[in-house]
């Protein structure tokens, strides 16, 4: 599997990475151990979690994704066969997105327990926190990488000015630096990365791996009209991608992934990977059968015209 570097991060990683937030949610602990060796085994190494996976869920604490992930680790021996990103500032109960350096102190220990390793590959921050400065923030997680308690930093859901910012503060003050952002991008989301970040990352080098990368399932071609997801769990999140601009792009995203014999999932993640700056797409499963078909899209290849065909029929 071609190895893509994640930014200046020192980091190699395979074109996609696994999003873990499934894992103790959507997937018990004995699908999830499947999933993650199925991945491992097509030749991936890249697994995104987050301490606050999986909050959301009724009587879940947030940590659950990367107890699992520990535990399989654990399991099986391979920490050194893959890398592992994971996040810190959602709110776990103080009520914000914290960044502060004492909760990020908290946090990196509580996520090495659960994980049980002694370091983190990317260690990301989750969500800005207006109420610290990144100045703060970013001495903290230098500690961190200075300790060896973390190889690599990154962040998640920033804009271009924050990130700039941020990086700027690392330069003039010798701290480690962000090497990698990730943001909500896609055919049909083009607007949350394209424009001022996607410049940045690709003028400072920056790691990008995208997540929400087939739009909550929109993109996989499972559903033609919105009366197919009537009545379903994606109603709520997917009904209103229906529109001119959304039928069209499942119309020539099936035509483009009947000419490459490829399915439109499969199809949807080589466009993103053929987009400036892109490292690797995020990508989730709760099935075998659904890994299978997605983790195709690290081995497929659009033509020059293939991804034009799909830039267009996506513009806004």
């Amino acid at each position: 599997m071609n190895q893509r570097p994640l930014g200046d991060s020192g980091l190699e990683i395979a074109p996609l990475v696994f999003g873990g937030n499934v894992f103790g949610w959507t997937a018990d602990e004995q699908a999830s151990f499947a999933l993650l060796d199925g991945f491992v085994e097509a030749g991936f190494d890249a697994i995104d979690t987050a301490d606050v996976y999986s909050r959301w869920v009724p009587d879940h604490v947030g940590g659950e994704s990367e107890t699992i992930i520990g535990k399989w680790l654990k399991a099986r021996g391979w920490r050194d066969k893959v890398k592992i990103f994971t996040k810190v500032g959602a709110d776990m109960g103080q009520g914000r997105n914290d960044l502060t350096a004492s909760w990020i102190e908290k946090a990196v220990e509580d996520s090495l327990r659960r994980l049980q390793t002694d370091y983190i590959d990317l260690y990301q921050t989750h969500w800005a926190d207006p109420l610290t400065p990144q100045e703060e923030t970013l001495r903290a997680l230098d500690r961190l990488v200075k300790a060896g308690k973390v190889r690599a930093i990154g962040t998640s859901n920033h804009t271009a000015e924050q990130v700039a910012e941020a990086l700027a503060i690392s330069e003039r003050e010798g701290l480690a630096a962000y090497a990698s952002i990730q943001p909500h991008y896609n055919l049909y989301s083009r607007d949350t990365f394209e424009g001022p970040l996607q410049d940045l990352a690709v003028e400072k080098g920056l790691g990008v791996i995208t997540y929400y990368s087939l739009e909550s399932g929109f993109l996989t071609g499972k559903y033609k009209t919105v009366e197919q997801i009537a009545g379903t769990s994606r109603e709520h999140a997917l009904k209103d991608r229906f529109d001119e601009r959304g039928v069209r792009i499942l119309a020539v995203l099936d035509g483009v992934a009947q000419r490459n014999e490829a399915t439109s999932a499969q199809t949807a993640l080589a466009w993103l990977l053929a987009q400036p700056g892109v490292t690797a797409p995020i990508v989730s499963a709760t099935s075998t059968e659904q890994l299978a078909d997605i983790v195709k899209a690290g081995t497929l290849s659009l033509s020059p015209e293939d991804v034009a065909e799909l830039t267009e029929a996506s513009a806004y």
